[in-house]
């Protein structure tokens, strides 16, 4: 693989490809976790390690593990790194373990994770797929970080838990709430949206060529922009 690829393949998860800003991915823990930067950080590290474990496990299997059964098969290996990292953050830093909490054991079924086993660790070589877990799971956790740092310090008037002059004694509350998280969650969306004129990625083509339901699905003839049957 050559230099300006990896370099490229690395990137795109943390701008043009950023699975939280761009692909619109792990809105769940996104929206959850970013109360505290601290969590923010956990649970990007957290992922990250599962992402290049298992994109650089799944690259390894992908020519031994059978078609027809590659989504069950990539959730146990993505289920078993996940184990491990849960049991190393509860031996090692277990305040962090409470407050992750159920979050943690459901990276399992992050779609970042088996998104990116299934369109990228399935189709490429071992390296390439270490990369884009590692730029993946970059572009995850400076989402979170970037999110978690408004809600904390405009929400809690603290970062990091450190009180922050002026925002401690004013603070918004509403952004350290359910309503305030999306608010957020929209603001930074339209952010990178702008930033990048709207071409963080480019348009394709809507046909069912490299669909991985295509032989189930029946829409032979592909799908329009809306999604509809042509």
């Amino acid at each position: 693989m050559k230099k300006s690829s990896s370099l490229s393949v690395l990137l795109d998860g943390i701008i043009k490809e950023n699975p939280v800003l761009v692909l619109i991915l792990g809105t769940c823990p996104t929206l959850a976790l970013t109360t505290q930067a601290s969590n923010a950080i956990g649970m990007g590290i957290a992922a990250t390690l599962v992402l290049l474990c298992s994109n650089m496990a799944i690259s390894a299997l992908r020519k031994v593990i059978p078609d027809n059964v590659r989504i069950p098969c990539y959730i146990v290996l993505i289920a078993g790194f996940v184990t491990v990292v849960e049991m190393l953050v509860e031996a090692y830093a277990y305040s962090l373990y409470e407050s992750l909490g159920i979050y943690l054991p459901l990276i399992v079924v992050n779609c970042i994770i088996l998104g990116r086993a299934e369109m990228f660790a399935s189709k490429n070589g071992i390296g390439a797929s270490a990369l884009d877990g590692i730029g993946m799971g970059i572009g995850f956790t400076l989402a979170m970080l970037a999110m978690a740092t408004i809600r904390e310090i405009f929400g809690a008037g603290t970062w990091f838990g450190m009180p922050i002059p002026f925002f401690c004694d004013n603070p918004i509350s509403i952004l350290a709430q359910p309503p305030g998280g999306f608010f957020v969650y929209g603001l930074l969306i339209a952010i990178v949206n702008k930033a990048t004129h709207g071409k963080a990625i480019k348009k394709k083509d809507f046909g069912c060529d490299d669909c991985p339901s295509a032989a189930t699905c029946g829409m032979t003839g592909g799908c329009n922009k809306e999604g509809s049957a042509v």
